[in-house]
């Protein structure tokens, strides 16, 4: 999903270049906020998927503790 995302960042910037290159400042705008916010998707997928590996190695750190108590 994070691929997907910095694609739909990437295409946003092209587009709103070209919209300031014909000096549509609005619709350029639009379409660098658009982009704005899927570069933020972007990073929010990243650290669901960091914060995902790392709750998943302390639930195996307490279990290996857990099991090295009985």
């Amino acid at each position: 999903m994070k691929t997907f995302w910095m694609i739909v960042s990437g295409v946003s910037i092209v587009v709103a270049a070209y919209f300031l290159l014909l000096r549509d400042f609005d619709t350029a705008f639009v379409v660098a906020v658009a982009g704005a916010v899927a570069w933020f998707l972007n990073y929010r997928a990243q650290l669901k998927e960091i914060t995902a590996k790392a709750d998943l190695e302390e639930q195996n750190i307490e279990q290996d503790y857990d099991d090295s108590d009985q």
